[in-house]
C-alpha cells in the first residue's frame, strides 16, 4: 500500500556566505588602443637588448612600471576601479595606494604557476594583448579544506567547483582580492600575450606594518 508523503518544510532558503568576488571592468575602446600603443611599445623598448622569447619560456618586469608616464592614465583607471571596490565593500576612506605594477609576457608554450600575492588587500590585471588559445586566467578556490573530500558531480556549477577558468580579451581590467590564487594555462596561440599586473595596499599598513609581498 503507498502512502501519500506529509508535507514536511514550510520554507527553505539558500544563504550565501563569505563570498569570493572578481570585479571584472571593460575599459573604453578608444583609450583601450592608446593605452596599448603607448605600453607595447615602451615595453619593447625595455626588451630591446633582449633575445626573443623561446618556446614556453616568459618575461618579466621591474614592479614600478606605475611610475611611469605611459601608464599615467591606467595607473588612473585602476585607482578609481579600486575605488569603486571598496565602496562597494562597504570599506571606509583609508588610503589606498599601488604597491607594484609589472609587465608579463608569455611565450607560446609558456604558463604561470599558481600564486598569490601576500600583503597586499587587492590585486589584479590589465590585459594588453591576447588572442585565441591565450585569453583565460584561472582561479582557484582558496577554501582548503574543501579538498578534504571530492565527491563525484553531474555537473559543474559555481557552487562545486574547486576552479573557475574566466575568459578575458584586451582591454579588460580584472580586481580580486589579494589571497585568491590563480594560474594561466599555457599559451596555446602563435604570438605573445602580454599584460599587467599590480598590486594595492592600504598606505597605513605600507608605512607601519609591512611592507607588500609579491
Amino acid at each position: 500500500m503507498v502512502t501519500e508523503s506529509k508535507r514536511w518544510m514550510e520554507t527553505s532558503d539558500v544563504i550565501p556566505m563569505f563570498p569570493t568576488l572578481v570585479w571584472k571592468l571593460q575599459i573604453e575602446a578608444d583609450l583601450r588602443d592608446a593605452l596599448a600603443a603607448r605600453i607595447v611599445a615602451a615595453l619593447a623598448e625595455m626588451r630591446r637588448e633582449l633575445p626573443p622569447l623561446a618556446h614556453g619560456r616568459g618575461w618579466q618586469s621591474a614592479q614600478d612600471l606605475h611610475r611611469r608616464d605611459e601608464l599615467r592614465e591606467l595607473v588612473s583607471c585602476v585607482e578609481r576601479g579600486a575605488t569603486s571596490v571598496l565602496r562597494f565593500l562597504r570599506i571606509g576612506d583609508e588610503p589606498v595606494e599601488i604597491t607594484a605594477c609589472w609587465a608579463t609576457v608569455l611565450a607560446p608554450g609558456a604558463a604561470h604557476k599558481l600564486h598569490s600575492h601576500p600583503n597586499n588587500f587587492l590585486s589584479g590585471v590589465y590585459y594588453l594583448r591576447t588572442q585565441p588559445g591565450a585569453d583565460t586566467i584561472s582561479f582557484h578556490d582558496p577554501r582548503r579544506q574543501t579538498s578534504v573530500i571530492r565527491p563525484p558531480v553531474v555537473e559543474l556549477t559555481a557552487e562545486n567547483t574547486d576552479q573557475v577558468v574566466l575568459q578575458v580579451r584586451n582591454g579588460m581590467l580584472l580586481l580580486f582580492p589579494s589571497y585568491l590564487e590563480h594560474s594561466v594555462d599555457a599559451n596555446a596561440s602563435d604570438d605573445e600575450r602580454i599584460s599587467l599586473s599590480f598590486n594595492l595596499m592600504f598606505s597605513s599598513f605600507t608605512e607601519r606594518l609591512s611592507k607588500p609581498l609579491w
